[in-house]
């Protein structure tokens, strides 16, 4: 399909410009919010174009840098061109690239880490300061002048409505079909103005199927053809399948005591290898008409839907393998009678969560043996990518589950530690943990019974004889006997295995 065939609206038309002449327009310290949710959706010319002029001012002796908000992660031409040039001064809500990382774990640069349902109130409100421009990739203008969305929604609605100014990204890449796939509700408002969201099913729909803008704030329209950029996911291993079995047994044991329903509930998972086993062991499990509410849809939500076990899926944004996002695109209009793709402050808020019965799968970094879970930060201090939406489903989801290889660095991490670093999620929010060598189904219990049943369950059997000692010198020592901990140890008992490799 040809650009002009896509921009339907000839006063957009007139916009029309190069990626450098757009870049243009943004200046040393002004805020950028730009589209894009786990690789997908994200503008790839212009943060290149920037990027490229940010180094060319920096050679000349010059300070650039901007602030930049998005969905989530984005992809190599967005965070990685823009970290690599040194030309990001803060950034939020969430990261992935490694080169950001390594500018923010080295102080070089500022990170905001946020719940994902939160950014768009947080930039309503104000106390993120003023939004200068939007550069948003879409995948159509209609002749009415309304924005047929991309891959993902994230927080746009709200960069194309706060930003003074507003950049176009057109790609072409993109699917025509996406076209009527998108469910985009303008009805959210700050206290005391706020009015319960009506949606009580996975799939109703309860906006529209394109974004709004004030036309004169839009100015400038680039041309791309250019995929998103995600990773392709391992195939799953011992481990991870492992992790899907202990999972699928929970949910039969659930079913039979009356607990799920027999489709379950809507499906909630993060992105990555586990949680895509997951996925791939509910095809031979014997649940029909299931359905998702969750952030992206990954490779494994276009398997169930292919044989016909999943229903529908909710989310703001694809995180599709690049063979996964070839056969969506062949498959697109298809596709699109079973996918919803909401803005992230819909698509994670806690009130439709709860609501809906959500069934919580996310990953982590660390759980104690009380049911603390890290999902951030190792050692305590250095962040891996960020909390994410993991906080908005665990602390409203029906069940809230986390699940992890029990060990780490070929054996010298154990995942199940004394005392968590960092904590994201309280142990009052994890309500089941898993690892390859079993379940821990921490609902009900006192914190000295979860103790037991996560390290026997959970820990693998190298770390399990240090973890009891742990607990009995700290029921020992401790100053209260409900949750005994001896803080001093929390690193220290980490540390001695990264400095030996072995247990001492």
């Amino acid at each position: 399909m040809t650009l002009h065939a896509r921009i339907q609206n000839p006063d957009f038309r007139s916009k029309i410009m190069s990626a450098e002449d757009a870049a243009a327009l943004i200046h040393n310290g002004m805020t950028v919010g730009m589209s894009g949710f786990t690789g997908s959706g994200y503008p790839k010319s212009v943060p290149t174009a920037l990027a490229a002029r940010i180094e060319a001012a920096h050679a000349a002796g010059d300070p650039f840098r901007v602030k930049v908000w998005t969905g989530a992660s984005t992809g190599p031409e967005l965070d990685g061109a823009l970290a690599k040039a040194d030309g990001i001064e803060l950034r939020l809500p969430y990261n992935s690239d490694p080169i950001a990382r390594e500018k923010i774990n080295s102080g070089e640069m500022n990170y905001f880490d946020m719940h994902l349902s939160q950014v768009a109130p947080m930039a309503w409100q104000g106390f993120l300061g003023p939004l200068d421009v939007a550069v948003v990739e879409i995948s159509g203008i209609t002749a009415e002048g309304a924005l047929i969305p991309s891959s993902s929604i994230g927080n746009n609605k709200t960069w194309l409505d706060r930003a003074d100014r507003v950049i176009l990204e057109l790609n072409r890449w993109q699917s025509g079909a996406l076209n009527g796939m998108h469910d985009i509700y303008y009805g959210t408002a700050l206290p005391p103005h706020r009015v319960p969201i009506p949606l009580v099913r996975p799939d109703d729909r309860i906006g529209q199927p394109h974004f709004t803008v004030d036309p004169a704030k839009v100015v400038a329209v680039v041309e791309t053809d250019a995929p998103d950029r995600n990773l392709p996911f391992a195939k799953p291993d011992a481990v991870a399948n492992a992790i899907a079995g202990h999972l699928l047994e929970f949910f039969a044991h659930e079913v039979a005591q009356g607990r799920l329903p027999a489709n379950l509930l809507p499906l909630q998972s993060g992105v990555g290898n586990v949680t895509n086993a997951v996925l791939s062991g509910l095809m031979d499990a014997p649940y029909h008409d299931m359905t998702a509410y969750t952030e992206v849809i990954q490779d494994g939500m276009l398997d169930l839907l292919d044989a016909g076990k999943l229903r529908m899926a909710s989310a703001t944004a694809f995180s599709l393998s690049p063979d996964a996002a070839e056969r969506f695109n062949n498959d697109a209009a298809r596709y699109a009678r079973k996918l919803i793709l909401r803005p992230q402050e819909i698509s994670n808020h806690p009130e439709l969560v709860r609501r809906l019965g959500c069934i919580a799968m996310n990953g982590l970094i660390e759980a104690d043996i009380y049911g603390n879970v890290n999902s951030t930060q190792v050692m305590g201090s250095r962040i891996q990518n960020g909390i994410g939406g993991s906080g908005d489903f665990a602390r409203n989801a029906y069940v809230s589950i986390f699940m992890t290889p029990s060990i780490a660095k070929g054996g010298n991490i154990s995942a199940i530690v004394p005392q968590a670093s960092h904590v994201d999620h309280i142990a009052q929010d994890v309500h089941v943990i898993v690892t390859e060598q079993g379940l821990a189904d921490l609902r009900g219990l006192a914190p000295k019974q979860r103790t037991q049943l996560i390290i026997e369950r959970c820990a693998h059997p190298d770390y399990r004889d240090a973890l009891h000692d742990y607990y009995a010198r700290a029921l020992s020592g401790s100053f209260g006997k409900h949750a005994p901990s001896l803080p001093g140890e929390a690193l220290s008992w980490h540390q001695r295995f990264i400095d030996t490799g072995t247990m001492r």
